[in-house]
């Protein structure tokens, strides 16, 4: 029976997918050498793509001998799933709130200030 989609992804999962993100597919090996230090045991890759295959984040087809690993679900999915993970546990499930604590403790560029006041106008008008 396969896993139960975890709404968050570990820390070696989510190594293990960004390079599936950036490179669209690959092996284990392919995957291992597209890491950022530090590295991983071979095994633990193979094991850890096992995972999220089970999990349903990734699927494979065989290429020879070798596995091709791609993803299934896309990077903004994935933290769109996280980011609604954390609203749910720490936020009561209000944007608003969550919104606050961030502006509250991080600097911000102009930029930053400029598309997040683009975006609160917006949804003053009702515009999404």
């Amino acid at each position: 029976m396969p896993r139960k989609k975890s709404p968050t992804l570990t820390d070696h999962e989510l190594r293990l997918m960004n390079v599936l993100w950036r490179e669209s597919r690959g092996t284990v090996a392919d995957v291992l050498a597209g890491l950022e230090p530090p590295p991983l045991a071979y095994s633990t890759v193979l094991t850890t793509l096992r995972t999220l295959e089970q999990k349903g984040y990734i699927a494979h087809e065989e290429d020879g001998r070798a596995y091709v690993y791609r993803p299934l679900i896309a990077r903004r999915d994935a933290a769109k799933s996280a980011v609604d993970h954390v609203l749910g546990r720490f936020f009561g499930n209000s944007p608003g709130k969550l919104a606050v604590t961030l502006l509250g403790d991080a600097p911000l560029s102009e930029d930053e200030i400029a598309t997040i006041s683009r975006m609160i106008a917006q949804r003053k008008k009702g515009a999404k």
